[in-house]
């Protein structure tokens, strides 16, 4: 039987095989097919144990609702969105659990050009259907083998321009950024790139491929600092994410980095849209606004910012948990190309990129903290009559903005959790209103 709690917001995931089997697999095939009604379904897959027998079952399902399978292997997931996109499949999906532990897989689901499928676009529709009896349909399709690295790459090299000789640290943490680094950054001329955990394995025997947690980015750091590098870099499992370290061996959180793309990308498009999300630093919408570009705040969560995109046909978004979109990636999710931007603007600056960051790291950040809060709903509002002076924003949980600080408090969507972001203009005004807001939280 399905477990129905592996259909969650944004994908569907769970631990294989108790939660996720073959069987599993079989019926959201069928299902995503009915749902869709689509002609052929682009898959790909990550390196988890699992993938293999789970694309199968999920393949089988597929054809037996009449939809051809077209199978590009192992790839990362901006790999499969390209070719969603590039090549005009009605649908994708990419076999991954991302970042999370080697017993997890999951799908990630879309339609025609890379649309996301979230839970109130079509995930709880797809589990209605995989849930219910299927009866056999007796429909039969194929499954084609598609060989795309070509386009890939010179899709991607688009945005390399790197011209000085540079020294990378790569931590791919036993994912799959192997794939995007053997065919893409690797063929560059000017680059020196010293290795660390490249061989994809599904148990991640060194470290959780999830460059969010700093103890994941310990070893890279330590690497950067030996090798005397200009950069470190942490893949996440399937690739959607990057994590960047700076020559001083410091994280470079994913706001700074969407600063410094920014000001490229309003280079080769003036006055374009860029997108950030509401955890980011005013630094950001400072640097937007500076470079000539109109800076638009949205939501946490890819589905939500890649219709913002659209809607605001934005050249490129960014997010604090280093995930970076472009307008060129059919609005999607490109590692990669955020790399070959941050290595071409080394190149031409001929700085280091702990000297292009200080500028933005003018403000002091709390990080994000979680409190366990039962009513959250409750005890946003207690918020919002406390801080009844402020500027007040409700876009995505509370926002509550003063000239020299501001916070915002989001719910979990899972979890009895409030999250916190502040910022403030000192050190010392964001650790007293850090420790203010927190009381008012957790009391």
């Amino acid at each position: 039987m399905t477990d129905p709690s592996i259909f969650k917001a944004y994908d569907i995931r769970g631990v294989y095989p108790t939660q996720l089997d073959e069987e599993s697999a079989y019926r959201i095939g069928r299902a995503f097919v009915r749902f869709l009604r689509c002609k052929n379904v682009c898959i790909g897959r990550d390196m988890r144990t699992s993938s293999d027998s789970l694309f199968k079952s999920l393949a089988r399902g597929i054809n037996e609702e009449g939809a051809d399978v077209i199978d590009i292997g192992r790839c990362t997931t901006p790999m499969l969105y390209f070719c969603v996109g590039k090549y005009s499949y009605d649908s994708g999906i990419m076999l991954t659990a991302s970042h999370n532990p080697g017993e997890y897989n999951g799908f990630k689901l879309t339609k025609k050009q890379a649309v996301p499928i979230s839970g109130a676009t079509g995930i709880e529709d797809i589990k209605k259907i995989a849930l219910s009896d299927l009866e056999p349909s007796g429909k039969t399709a194929n499954i084609i083998k598609k060989d795309f690295m070509d386009d890939y790459k010179e899709h991607v090299m688009q945005f390399n321009n790197i011209t000085q000789p540079l020294k990378i640290v790569i931590d791919y943490g036993n994912g799959m950024g192997r794939y995007e680094v053997d065919n893409v950054i690797s063929k560059i001329d000017n680059l020196n790139i010293i290795e660390m955990f490249k061989e994809p394995d599904g148990n991640f025997p060194n470290h959780e491929a999830n460059p969010l947690k700093p103890e994941n980015l310990e070893a890279v750091k330590k690497k950067v600092l030996e090798e005397k590098a200009d950069l470190g870099l942490a893949y996440d499992g399937d690739c959607d994410r990057v994590g960047f370290i700076d020559d001083k061996g410091e994280t470079v959180n994913g706001d700074t980095i969407t600063a410094l793309i920014s000001k490229v990308m309003l280079k080769k498009h003036p006055n374009a849209t860029i997108l950030y999300d509401l955890r980011s630093s005013k630094a950001v919408k400072e640097a937007i606004e500076e470079a000539g570009g109109k800076a638009v705040k949205c939501r946490v969560g890819h589905a939500f910012i890649k219709k913002e995109m659209r809607d605001n046909d934005a050249v490129f978004a960014g997010e604090l948990s280093s995930h970076f979109y472009f307008r060129n990636h059919f609005f999607t999710e490109s590692s990669t190309e955020a790399i070959l931007t941050i290595l071409s603007l080394l190149s031409e600056k001929d700085e280091k990129i702990s000297q292009l960051a200080s500028p933005l790291r003018k403000y002091f950040q709390s990080g994000e903290i979680n409190s366990e809060v039962e009513d959250k709903q409750a005890k946003m509002k207690e918020l919002e009559e406390h801080y009844n002076d402020a500027d007040i924003s409700w876009l995505d949980g509370i926002t509550v903005e003063y000239k020299d600080w501001w916070f915002n408090v989001r719910p979990s969507n899972t979890e009895p959790l409030l999250r916190l972001n502040l910022e403030a203009d000192s050190e010392k005004l964001m650790e007293e209103k850090k420790k203010e807001v927190l009381g008012i939280i957790q009391s």
